[in-house]
Protein backbone atom coordinates (compact mmCIF):
# COMPACT_ATOMS: atom_id res chain seq x y z
CA UNK A 1 0.00 0.00 0.00
CA UNK A 2 0.93 2.63 -0.94
CA UNK A 3 1.58 5.74 1.85
CA UNK A 4 -0.76 8.39 0.43
CA UNK A 5 -3.15 5.87 0.50
CA UNK A 6 -5.41 6.01 3.74
CA UNK A 7 -7.92 3.59 2.47
CA UNK A 8 -7.45 0.77 -0.52
CA UNK A 9 -9.41 -2.61 -0.72
CA UNK A 10 -8.45 -5.37 -3.21
CA UNK A 11 -10.08 -7.84 -5.10
CA UNK A 12 -13.58 -7.52 -2.21
CA UNK A 13 -16.44 -9.94 -2.18
CA UNK A 14 -19.00 -9.59 0.04
CA UNK A 15 -21.77 -12.49 -0.08
CA UNK A 16 -24.93 -13.07 2.17
CA UNK A 17 -26.65 -16.22 2.77
CA UNK A 18 -30.65 -16.41 2.40
CA UNK A 19 -31.68 -20.01 3.37
CA UNK A 20 -30.11 -21.66 0.44
CA UNK A 21 -29.53 -18.66 -1.70
CA UNK A 22 -26.32 -16.92 -1.78
CA UNK A 23 -26.67 -13.44 -2.48
CA UNK A 24 -23.47 -11.92 -3.85
CA UNK A 25 -23.34 -8.12 -3.21
CA UNK A 26 -20.19 -7.18 -4.13
CA UNK A 27 -17.91 -9.38 -7.00
CA UNK A 28 -14.42 -7.65 -7.15
CA UNK A 29 -14.21 -4.15 -5.95
CA UNK A 30 -10.96 -2.66 -6.31
CA UNK A 31 -10.35 0.87 -5.12
CA UNK A 32 -7.68 3.15 -3.66
CA UNK A 33 -8.10 6.62 -1.88
CA UNK A 34 -5.56 8.51 -1.37
CA UNK A 35 -4.74 11.59 1.13
CA UNK A 36 -7.08 14.79 0.92
CA UNK A 37 -8.72 13.01 -2.34
CA UNK A 38 -12.56 13.25 -2.88
CA UNK A 39 -14.22 10.55 -4.32
CA UNK A 40 -17.94 9.85 -5.51
CA UNK A 41 -19.85 6.37 -5.45
CA UNK A 42 -22.60 6.35 -7.47
CA UNK A 43 -25.10 3.52 -8.75
CA UNK A 44 -28.51 2.49 -8.85
CA UNK A 45 -30.18 1.79 -5.77
CA UNK A 46 -29.52 -1.67 -4.60
CA UNK A 47 -26.27 -1.83 -6.19
CA UNK A 48 -24.28 -2.31 -2.76
CA UNK A 49 -23.07 1.57 -2.39
CA UNK A 50 -23.52 1.41 1.14
CA UNK A 51 -22.48 -2.14 1.69
CA UNK A 52 -19.15 -1.26 0.30
CA UNK A 53 -18.94 1.85 2.33
CA UNK A 54 -19.61 -0.26 5.20
CA UNK A 55 -16.86 -2.77 4.74
CA UNK A 56 -14.29 0.24 4.04
CA UNK A 57 -15.11 1.51 7.32
CA UNK A 58 -14.76 -1.68 9.36
CA UNK A 59 -17.83 -1.94 9.95
CA UNK A 60 -18.38 -5.38 7.98
CA UNK A 61 -15.81 -7.96 7.32
CA UNK A 62 -15.83 -9.00 3.54
CA UNK A 63 -16.38 -12.62 2.26
CA UNK A 64 -12.85 -12.25 0.26
CA UNK A 65 -10.25 -9.68 -0.69
CA UNK A 66 -9.10 -7.04 1.86
CA UNK A 67 -9.75 -4.15 3.14
CA UNK A 68 -6.61 -1.68 4.42
CA UNK A 69 -7.23 1.60 6.43
CA UNK A 70 -4.39 3.38 7.10
CA UNK A 71 -1.92 0.41 6.37
CA UNK A 72 -3.98 -1.73 8.68
CA UNK A 73 -5.30 -4.83 6.98
CA UNK A 74 -8.44 -4.75 9.20
CA UNK A 75 -9.23 -8.72 8.61
CA UNK A 76 -6.40 -8.97 10.81
CA UNK A 77 -7.21 -7.30 13.75
CA UNK A 78 -10.07 -7.92 16.49
CA UNK A 79 -13.11 -5.94 16.86
CA UNK A 80 -11.67 -3.75 19.61
CA UNK A 81 -8.39 -3.05 17.90
CA UNK A 82 -11.25 -2.48 14.42
CA UNK A 83 -13.09 -0.21 16.99
CA UNK A 84 -9.61 2.14 17.74
CA UNK A 85 -9.05 2.21 14.06
CA UNK A 86 -12.35 3.93 13.30
CA UNK A 87 -12.09 6.25 16.10
CA UNK A 88 -8.24 7.30 15.04
CA UNK A 89 -8.64 7.40 11.72
CA UNK A 90 -11.85 7.69 9.91
CA UNK A 91 -15.29 9.73 10.43
CA UNK A 92 -19.06 8.98 9.35
CA UNK A 93 -21.41 10.42 7.93
CA UNK A 94 -25.47 9.13 7.05
CA UNK A 95 -28.43 10.44 5.41
CA UNK A 96 -29.75 10.79 8.44
CA UNK A 97 -27.55 12.65 11.53
CA UNK A 98 -27.68 10.12 14.19
CA UNK A 99 -27.28 13.14 16.71
CA UNK A 100 -28.34 12.34 20.47
CA UNK A 101 -31.07 13.84 21.33
CA UNK A 102 -30.56 14.37 24.80
CA UNK A 103 -27.71 16.05 23.88
CA UNK A 104 -26.21 19.83 22.65
CA UNK A 105 -24.79 20.16 19.57
CA UNK A 106 -21.46 20.47 21.12
CA UNK A 107 -21.80 17.42 23.33
CA UNK A 108 -22.57 14.95 20.57
CA UNK A 109 -19.70 16.33 18.60
CA UNK A 110 -17.08 16.20 21.68
CA UNK A 111 -18.69 12.44 22.23
CA UNK A 112 -15.97 10.13 19.86
CA UNK A 113 -13.04 12.59 21.68
CA UNK A 114 -14.54 11.39 24.92
CA UNK A 115 -14.65 7.81 23.56
CA UNK A 116 -11.26 7.93 23.20
CA UNK A 117 -10.21 9.22 26.66
CA UNK A 118 -9.88 12.92 25.89
CA UNK A 119 -10.61 14.75 28.72
CA UNK A 120 -13.93 16.69 28.73
CA UNK A 121 -12.77 19.95 28.68
CA UNK A 122 -10.53 20.16 25.58
CA UNK A 123 -12.93 17.58 24.05
CA UNK A 124 -15.45 20.83 24.60
CA UNK A 125 -13.13 23.04 22.93
CA UNK A 126 -12.12 20.42 20.01
CA UNK A 127 -15.96 20.41 19.57
CA UNK A 128 -16.45 24.05 20.07
CA UNK A 129 -13.59 24.79 17.14
CA UNK A 130 -15.36 22.59 14.83
CA UNK A 131 -18.73 23.44 15.10
CA UNK A 132 -17.57 27.44 14.17
CA UNK A 133 -15.80 26.39 11.21
CA UNK A 134 -19.32 24.46 10.10
CA UNK A 135 -20.82 28.15 10.61
CA UNK A 136 -22.80 26.65 14.11
CA UNK A 137 -21.17 28.61 16.49
CA UNK A 138 -24.55 30.08 17.45
CA UNK A 139 -26.29 26.93 17.47
CA UNK A 140 -23.60 24.32 19.34
CA UNK A 141 -25.74 24.48 23.05
CA UNK A 142 -28.84 23.37 20.93
CA UNK A 143 -30.19 19.91 21.07
CA UNK A 144 -31.00 18.75 17.81
CA UNK A 145 -34.61 19.08 17.55
CA UNK A 146 -34.15 22.92 17.78
CA UNK A 147 -31.61 22.71 15.24
CA UNK A 148 -32.88 22.87 11.13
CA UNK A 149 -32.11 19.44 8.74
CA UNK A 150 -29.07 21.53 7.42
CA UNK A 151 -27.46 22.52 10.69
CA UNK A 152 -28.00 18.76 12.20
CA UNK A 153 -26.30 17.61 9.05
CA UNK A 154 -23.44 20.49 9.77
CA UNK A 155 -22.82 19.14 12.92
CA UNK A 156 -23.23 15.45 12.24
CA UNK A 157 -19.81 16.50 9.40
CA UNK A 158 -18.36 18.79 12.51
CA UNK A 159 -18.54 15.20 14.61
CA UNK A 160 -17.09 13.36 11.99
CA UNK A 161 -13.57 15.89 11.85
CA UNK A 162 -13.48 16.51 15.19
CA UNK A 163 -11.29 13.61 15.84
CA UNK A 164 -9.19 14.90 12.68
CA UNK A 165 -9.34 12.06 10.87
CA UNK A 166 -7.97 10.55 7.51
CA UNK A 167 -10.66 9.95 5.58
CA UNK A 168 -14.69 10.68 6.01
CA UNK A 169 -16.90 8.47 4.93
CA UNK A 170 -20.69 9.70 3.55
CA UNK A 171 -23.79 7.62 2.90
CA UNK A 172 -26.22 10.44 0.93
CA UNK A 173 -24.75 12.78 3.45
CA UNK A 174 -27.39 15.18 1.02
CA UNK A 175 -30.43 13.26 0.72
CA UNK A 176 -32.90 14.85 3.00
CA UNK A 177 -32.10 18.31 2.21
CA UNK A 178 -33.53 20.59 -0.30
CA UNK A 179 -31.57 21.93 -2.85
CA UNK A 180 -30.36 24.96 -1.37
CA UNK A 181 -29.13 23.04 2.06
CA UNK A 182 -27.78 20.51 -0.26
CA UNK A 183 -25.78 23.03 -2.09
CA UNK A 184 -24.52 24.66 1.08
CA UNK A 185 -23.48 21.27 2.62
CA UNK A 186 -21.69 20.70 -0.92
CA UNK A 187 -19.73 24.25 -0.46
CA UNK A 188 -18.76 23.26 3.31
CA UNK A 189 -17.73 19.29 2.66
CA UNK A 190 -15.21 21.30 -0.49
CA UNK A 191 -13.92 23.82 2.42
CA UNK A 192 -13.77 21.17 4.93
CA UNK A 193 -11.40 19.14 2.39
CA UNK A 194 -9.16 21.70 1.50
CA UNK A 195 -8.61 22.91 5.24
CA UNK A 196 -8.23 19.61 6.70
CA UNK A 197 -6.55 17.26 3.59
CA UNK A 198 -9.20 14.99 4.87
CA UNK A 199 -10.03 12.57 2.08
CA UNK A 200 -13.52 12.37 1.66
CA UNK A 201 -15.86 8.76 -0.31
CA UNK A 202 -18.89 9.80 -0.65
CA UNK A 203 -22.14 7.58 -1.70
CA UNK A 204 -24.72 9.49 -3.50
CA UNK A 205 -27.65 9.65 -6.32
CA UNK A 206 -26.78 13.60 -5.82
CA UNK A 207 -25.17 14.72 -9.46
CA UNK A 208 -24.74 17.58 -8.57
CA UNK A 209 -22.68 16.42 -5.70
CA UNK A 210 -20.89 13.94 -7.45
CA UNK A 211 -19.09 15.50 -10.33
CA UNK A 212 -17.56 18.14 -7.89
CA UNK A 213 -15.65 15.09 -6.34
CA UNK A 214 -11.97 14.39 -8.03
CA UNK A 215 -13.34 11.23 -9.09
CA UNK A 216 -17.04 9.05 -10.00
CA UNK A 217 -17.09 5.71 -9.77
CA UNK A 218 -19.92 3.48 -10.24
CA UNK A 219 -20.52 0.55 -8.79
CA UNK A 220 -22.22 -2.14 -11.18
CA UNK A 221 -22.72 -5.63 -11.33
CA UNK A 222 -20.39 -5.87 -8.14
CA UNK A 223 -17.38 -3.86 -9.09
CA UNK A 224 -16.08 -0.36 -9.78
CA UNK A 225 -16.33 1.15 -12.80
CA UNK A 226 -14.37 5.31 -13.64
CA UNK A 227 -17.42 6.95 -15.82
Amino acid sequence: MSDANVIECDHLAKSYEDGELKVDVLLDVNLQVQSAERVAIVGRSGAGKSTLLHLLGGLDIPTHGKVIIDGTNIAKIGEAKRARLRNRSLGFVYQFHHLLPEFTAVENVAMPLMLRGTKPALATEKACFVLQQVGLDERMYHRPVELSGGERQRAAFARALVTEPKCVLADEPTGNLDNYNAERLHDLMIELNETHQTSFVIVTHDEILAHRMDRVLTLDTGTLKSE
